[in-house]
C-alpha cells in the first residue's frame, strides 16, 4: 500500500507556482478528511514561510498533509532533500518546544522507519516548528536505526537548520521520490489506534500490514462477511468461530465488521461489538470518545464526551450489559442482526453463569454460550454470531473454553450453520472436548482463512507467540532457537526491578508506551513495591500521557493479566513471582499464594489458568520486554531464593538476555 498527501512537487515547482493555486490543490484533494478555517490559515503560512526557508534547496521534492494511516494522522509537511527524508510539524503561534509536540513529530519519523519499507534505509529527520519559540540548541544525535532525535526550530531559524542539517550529513546515495512515496506500507496499529482509524472510516486494508502474516486478516475479513452476506440471503442463522495465536489480529478482524457494518444506512446490517473484557471496553470507548470530542473541536462544532461515549457504545459495548438486558426482557429480540463476541473462549460455563447470576438475582441453568444464542435465536429471519477465539488465553474460573458454545449447539440449535477453520481442533482451543459432533455435521463448513496464524501485534518479530508457547511448555531447546530469530526483538532479564525500569525508559521513543505487568496473584512481590491487588485506572492506565502519575509510564501501578488482556503496550515490564516456578526435574511448579503461605494448585483447570496467565503477560509487548525475577530474600520463608533463582536460570537457557 503506497502513502498518500494533499500536495506533491518538485521545491523549483513548489517556488515557482502562485500561493493560492499551491493552496487551492491542497484543498480540493480528494484524500482530506475535514477542512477548517484553522486548517486553511496554517496551510497559508505554511506555504510562505517555505517559499522562503527553501530557497537554496529547489533540487529538492516536498509534500504537504502526508499521511500516517496507522495513526490516523497527517504530517505537516515532508522534504525529500540530498537523500534525507524531513518531516515538519507546525505549531503556528506557539512559543515552546512543549514535549507533547515534539513526540508528535518523532512519531511520525517512528512510523516511517517501521513500516514504510522505503524509509528503513533512510536517515529521517523530525523537525518540530513553533513558530514562536525561541532559538534552541540543535545537537545531532542519531538514534541506532539512522532516525535523528528531533530538531526544533522557529519562523525565523528554520532555514539556517536545514542548511546546519545537509553540511552536517552528506548523503551521498540520492533516491527515487517516486520510487520512495510508492514502496509498501505496512503499518502495525495498536487496538487502539486500529479502533480510532476504523471508526474514522478506514479499512482494516489500509491500518495493517500487507507482507505474507499478516495478508491473512483481511483475507479474514473478507470470509466473515461472505458469511454474513450469505445468512442474510438465504435467511438462514450461523455462528461462525474465527481463531488464533495471541497478537494475530482478532479483535481488529471483528472491530472491522463492526465499524463497517455500524455505519451502514440498512437497518438490517446493524452489527454490536461485544466483549467480556471489561479494561478493553473502557479504553476503546474512552478513546474513541475522546478523539470525536477532539475531531468535533477543530470542525467547530465542539460537543461533550457523554455525547461521544453515547455514540460509541453503539457498536462496542460490554457483553454483560447485552447479555442481562435480554436475560431481563425474554421476549426482546435484538436490535443488531450481527453480534461480534470477543474473546469468546472466556465465556462462562453453567456453574460460573448459574452462580454470577443468582448473586444478581435471576436463576438460569444454562451456559453463557447458550443463554447468548437462545438471545440471537429469537430473531424471526437471520443471524450471524461470530465468536473471536484465542488459543490458550483463558485465565479466570468457569471459563472453559469451545466446549459450552459446542455443546449448545449440538443441544439445542441444530439448524444453525457453523463456520470455522480446521484450526478448531487444536488442544490449545478444544481443551481436549470431543467437537466431533459439530466439526462433522452437515451444516459444518471448514473456512481455512478463518484462523489467524501469525502475530501482527509484535511487528519486530512474527515469532514471539511461538517463543512464549515453548517457554511455557518448557521445552528450553525449541525456546532458545526461537529466540535467536528475535534480534529485533529484544527479550531481556535482570534481577534488579530498577534495572528493568531504567530499560524500558531508554527503549521507548515519542509516545511508545511502556509500563509493568504482573501475575495478579504475585503478592509477594510486595516486598519489591510492586502492588497487584491495587486496582488501575485501565483509561488512565493506557491512555494518559507521561506527564500523568496514573498513567502506565510511571510504572507505579502494576497491571494483571485482567487488566491487559486483548490490549498491548510497546515496551513491556514482566514482573515474576514465585506463584510459578522452575524445576530442571518436573519442571513448571505452580501455587497459589493463600493466607500467610503458597498452596500447591493441583486442581488441573487452576494450572492452566496460571499458565495462560503468564502467556498472556508474556504477548503483551509490540518491540520488546524485561522480565524482572527476584533476588527472594533467605529470612522470608515467602520468598526464598530458591523459589526464584531456577526460574531465572531457565529463562536465561530459553534465550532471554541478562542486562545489569
Amino acid at each position: 500500500m503506497p502513502l498518500n498527501t494533499y500536495y506533491f512537487s518538485s521545491i523549483n515547482d513548489f517556488l515557482l507556482k502562485p500561493s493560492k493555486e499551491i493552496l487551492g490543490k491542497i484543498i480540493s484533494s480528494e484524500t482530506h478528511f475535514d477542512i477548517t478555517p484553522q486548517s486553511t490559515r496554517s496551510w497559508e503560512f505554511q506555504i510562505k514561510h517555505l517559499r522562503t526557508s527553501l530557497n537554496d534547496f529547489p533540487e529538492g521534492s516536498i509534500f504537504f498533509e502526508f499521511n500516517i494511516p496507522r495513526m490516523g494522522k497527517r504530517a505537516d509537511v515532508v522534504i525529500i532533500l540530498r537523500g534525507l527524508v524531513i518531516i515538519l510539524e507546525y505549531k503556528v503561534g506557539a512559543s515552546s518546544y512543549d514535549n507533547s509536540f515534539v513526540n508528535q513529530v518523532l512519531d511520525y519519523g517512528l512510523d516511517l522507519k517501521n513500516f514504510h519499507e522505503g524509509s528503513h534505509n533512510k536517515l529521517i529527520v523530525p523537525i518540530l516548528v513553533s513558530t514562536n519559540a525561541d532559538d534552541d540548541v540543535n545537537n545531532f544525535e542519531l538514534y541506532e536505526d539512522n532516525l535523528l532525535k528531533p530538531l526544533k526550530a522557529n519562523e525565523s531559524n528554520l532555514e539556517q537548520v536545514i542548511k546546519d542539517l545537509v553540511n552536517e550529513f552528506d548523503q551521498e546515495s540520492l533516491f527515487d521520490v517516486n520510487e520512495w512515496i510508492n514502496s509498501s506500507y505496512k503499518p502495525t496499529p495498536t487496538i487502539v489506534e486500529a479502533a480510532q482509524a476504523l471508526y474514522e472510516g478506514h479499512d482494516v486494508k489500509e491500518i495493517s500490514r500487507s507482507d505474507a502474516g499478516a495478508i491473512n486478516l483481511s483475507l479474514t475479513s473478507e470470509a466473515i462477511s461472505k458469511v454474513i452476506q450469505n445468512s442474510r440471503d438465504n435467511h438462514s442463522k450461523s455462528i461462525c468461530f474465527v481463531t488464533g495465536v495471541p497478537g494475530a489480529g482478532k479483535t481488529l478482524a471483528g472491530l472491522n465488521i463492526a465499524t463497517d457494518k455500524s455505519n451502514d444506512l440498512d437497518e438490517s446490517k446493524k452489527t454490536v461489538f461485544l466483549s467480556g473484557n471489561g479494561p478493553l471496553v473502557i479504553v476503546l470507548n474512552e478513546a474513541l470518545a475522546r478523539e470525536k470530542v477532539n475531531k468535533q473541536k477543530r470542525l467547530g462544532a465542539p460537543i461533550t464526551k457523554a455525547s461521544a461515549k453515547r455514540e460509541v457504545k453503539k457498536f462496542i459495548q460490554n457483553i454483560y450489559h447485552f447479555r442481562d438486558t435480554y436475560l431481563i426482557q425474554k421476549d426482546k429480540i435484538p436490535y443488531e442482526k450481527v453480534v461480534i463476541f470477543d474473546e469468546a473462549q472466556r465465556a462462562w460455563n453453567q456453574n460460573q453463569l448459574e452462580k454470577k447470576m443468582r448473586e444478581k438475582g435471576y436463576e438460569v441453568q444454562m451456559s453463557e454460550p447458550e443463554l447468548l444464542l437462545e438471545i440471537m435465536d429469537r430473531h424471526i429471519d437471520w443471524c450471524v454470531v461470530i465468536c473471536l477465539v484465542g488459543g490458550g488465553q483463558e485465565i479466570h474460573r468457569g471459563e472453559a473454553g469451545l466446549s459450552p458454545w459446542v455443546d449448545a449447539l449440538e443441544k439445542k440449535y441444530s439448524d444453525w450453520n457453523v463456520y470455522f477453520s480446521d484450526e478448531i481442533n487444536n488442544e490449545i482451543y478444544s481443551w481436549g472436548h470431543d467437537l466431533s459432533g459439530v466439526i462433522n455435521s452437515d451444516r459444518s463448513t471448514i473456512i481455512p482463512d478463518l484462523h489467524l496464524a501469525v502475530s501482527v501485534r509484535s511487528f519486530r518479530s512474527e515469532n514471539v507467540s511461538a517463543f512464549v508457547n515453548e517457554v511455557i511448555k518448557g521445552d528450553e531447546v525449541n525456546a532458545s532457537l526461537i529466540a535467536e530469530s528475535l534480534e529485533k526483538y529484544p527479550i531481556c532479564i535482570t534481577r534488579d526491578l530498577n534495572a528493568a525500569r531504567h530499560w524500558l525508559k531508554q527503549k521507548a521513543r515519542g509516545s511508545e508506551r511502556y509500563g509493568l505487568v504482573a501475575d495478579s496473584n504475585a503478592i509477594r512481590l510486595k516486598s519489591e513495591g510492586i502492588f497487584v491487588k491495587t486496582d488501575i485506572d485501565p483509561a488512565n492506565w493506557f491512555l494518559n500521557d507521561n506527564n500523568d502519575v496514573r498513567s502506565s509510564f510511571y510504572m507505579e501501578d502494576t497491571a494483571c493479566e485482567f487488566d491487559i488482556q486483548g490490549l498491548e503496550l510497546d515496551w513491556v515490564g514482566v514482573c515474576w513471582d514465585a506463584g510459578m516456578r522452575w524445576n530442571d526435574d518436573l519442571g513448571w511448579e505452580l501455587f497459589k499464594f493463600s493466607g500467610t503461605k503458597w498452596q500447591e494448585r493441583r486442581i488441573e483447570t487452576e494450572k492452566k489458568y496460571l499458565l495462560n496467565t503468564y502467556r498472556v503477560l508474556l504477548t503483551r509487548a509490540r518491540q520488546g520486554q524485561v522480565i524482572f525475577v527476584p533476588n527472594g530474600d533467605n529470612e522470608d520463608i515467602t520468598r526464598l531464593p530458591e523459589f526464584y533463582d531456577y526460574t531465572f536460570e531457565y529463562l536465561l537457557r530459553c534465550g532471554f538476555i541478562p542486562i545489569d
